[in-house]
């Protein structure tokens, strides 16, 4: 069947699948699948046991490398599919795969002219969203689709950038879409008022729109420094490299996301703002990119731009407002999405190469409990013996840390002191790696520039 296009509304849909019923519910998943960004619950942790303790210095096993195309968006596994969106040439392609061989199953490609205008790759950055029978791309440009899982029909699309008014983002569009129930929740940043919609996961039909001027304007910078009254501009960037994410907090339900501004709590079902916090540096060229981490009513938040560092924050009863618990410099988080395990926060520090720390923070008081310091130079000429930046998930109780340079690590979980385990630098895996490790199904699979590969972590 043809897609039809709505003009009202400017999003594709197939109606036969409609009328035919196949309804979004909340993607329940398996604690071996890695579905989403972040993983099963969206909090780099995955509840897999019975991975291996270390490995010889060899590394663990390869189960299967494969080329791949340009792109930071990291794969996402479903049952026995694997389906990453990167771009080859001049096109963007959704590409399912067998998970245990990455043979390739089906296909999707889309036309990219997308350029990064600061001479980084050119292909999208959010990661693939998988339910049981859909896949929701969101591609460098703001395509947003969904395709059929088993076979890769689209089912509808649409444009971001043409629906809404959004400025161009500094490195392309990078919010990975949340999905709950049969609601789309997306960050596009549109102008004046629609930074995140609510879109009909099954049509693609806008719900609601928030966030932007009317949430902002006149209202106090709150921060490290005496700064004016917010003066929104129209030209000004709304959409982060966040990923919103959701929580109940005082029985109410919130739906977090950090935007360019500072972090918004919305009420998923209308949109209407519960709250907003000012987090922000005052110089243009900077973003947010780590979603936020929630324990209970804590909200923790962190950015590397300019020694915004972090903060947590504490919701009131009313769900309305919140109050600062610290702020400081602990973390300063530029991509990795903390791990927070039994009270500690887990991850890297720094904005580049050279201010690069892996380290362990007291969620309530900010302590720094440890810190390694993991700098090294590109100027150097080879991979450096440190990992640089990274990431870290959670699993088995372990951390399994990648760092940008292809540095695979395993950590034991201590908040006490550092304690690593093994270390193996992949051999296929070169700078920059900045998509975090996929674990599914006791397989880990490592994304870099050019190469995907499989690695067994059976113990």
């Amino acid at each position: 069947m043809i897609p039809r296009m709505n003009m009202k509304s400017g999003f594709r849909f197939l109606p036969a699948l409609v009328a035919g019923g196949l309804y979004l519910s909340a993607p329940t998943m398996m604690p071996a699948e890695w579905p989403r960004f972040l993983g099963p619950a969206a909090n780099n942790i995955s509840g897999e046991t019975g991975l291996r303790e270390g490995w010889p210095e060899a590394g663990p096993k390869i189960v299967w490398s494969r080329e791949v195309g340009n792109g930071y968006s990291a794969p996402s596994v479903r049952g026995q599919t694997l389906v990453l969106h990167h771009r080859v040439q001049q096109e963007e392609l959704v590409e399912a795969m067998e998970a245990a061989t990455g043979k390739m199953l089906w296909r999707h490609t889309n036309v990219s002219r997308y350029a990064d205008p600061y001479g980084y790759n050119n292909g999208p950055r959010c990661t693939p969203l998988l339910t049981t029978n859909r896949c929701f791309t969101f591609g460098a440009e703001g395509r947003l689709q969904c395709l059929d899982l088993a076979d890769g029909r689209s089912l509808w699309e649409r444009e971001t950038g043409r629906d809404w008014t959004v400025p161009p983002p500094f490195f392309g569009v990078g919010s990975t879409p949340f999905l709950e129930g049969d609601r789309l929740f997306v960050m596009v940043g549109g102008m004046p008022n629609a930074g995140v919609v609510a879109l009909d996961a099954a049509t693609g039909r806008t719900l609601w729109e928030s966030v932007g001027e009317k949430t902002w304007q006149g209202k106090p910078k709150t921060g490290w420094r005496d700064e004016p009254l917010v003066n929104w501009a129209a030209e000004d960037k709304q959409a982060s490299y966040s990923s919103p994410v959701m929580a109940t907090i005082h029985g109410q339900r919130h739906l977090l996301c950090l935007m360019r501004q500072g972090l918004v709590s919305l009420n998923p079902d209308s949109g209407a703002v519960h709250f907003a916090f000012w987090f922000r540096t005052p110089v243009t060229e900077s973003v947010n990119a780590v979603t936020p981490v929630v324990q209970g009513d804590l909200i923790f938040i962190t950015s590397a731009y300019y020694r915004l560092g972090s903060a947590l924050l504490r919701v009131k009863p009313d769900g309305q407002s919140v109050e600062t618990v610290w702020r400081g410099l602990a973390l300063e988080a530029h991509w990795n999405t903390p791990v927070l395990h039994e009270g500690y926060l887990y991850a890297f520090s720094g904005r580049n190469e050279p201010d690069a720390r892996f380290r362990c923070v007291e969620l309530k008081t900010g302590k720094v409990m440890w810190d390694r310091d993991e700098r090294w130079a590109k100027s150097l000429g080879k991979q450096p013996p440190m990992f640089g930046r990274g990431s870290a998930i959670l699993a088995d109780g372990k951390l399994i840390v990648l760092g940008e340079g292809g540095l695979l690590g395993l950590f034991k979980v201590s908040s006490q002191a550092a304690e690593p385990i093994a270390r193996w630098q992949v051999p296929e895996l070169h700078y920059p790696i900045w998509a975090g490790p996929v674990l599914a199904n006791k397989k880990l699979y490592l994304r870099g520039e050019d190469r995907l590969l499989c690695v067994d972590m059976a113990k």
